[in-house]
């Protein structure tokens, strides 16, 4: 079955960078949508990024745009999402998430939660101010 395993979360200070990983395993589709999504203490789970099968096709929440960068290597079956300048307000576990096979990636579609299908179990960051 597909699994996804998040790693590099930790406690940082306000304007650092972080990068976290995303291992993605037991996937056999040839093309597949992939995404970061947060959730912060007493609020809902908001879309973070989202990436295609290419660099050519992302799309990313207002807040984290010109600080986030959403990348996948297809030979390691990895998705990292570079993180810089943090602020407190980006404290949250962060969620990878993955979709089932898809034909083509919509930039609209996909800022969706419900639009995967496979998801792994957070992992921590927490800014200082």
């Amino acid at each position: 079955q597909v699994q996804l395993v998040e790693s590099g979360g930790g406690l940082v200070e306000a304007g650092d960078s972080l990068r976290l990983s995303c291992a993605v395993s037991g996937h056999t589709a040839s093309n597949y949508a992939t995404g970061w999504f947060r959730q912060a203490p007493g609020k809902e789970r908001e879309f973070v990024a989202a990436m295609g099968w290419t660099a050519r096709t992302t799309t990313y929440a207002d807040s984290v745009k010109g600080r986030f960068t959403i990348s996948r290597d297809h030979a390691k079956h990895t998705v990292d999402l570079r993180m810089t300048s943090l602020k407190p307000e980006d404290t949250a576990v962060y969620y990878c998430a993955a979709s089932g096979k898809i034909a083509f990636f919509n930039t609209g579609v996909f800022r969706e939660g419900r639009r995967y299908d496979y998801w792994g179990q957070g992992t921590q960051v927490t800014v200082s101010s």
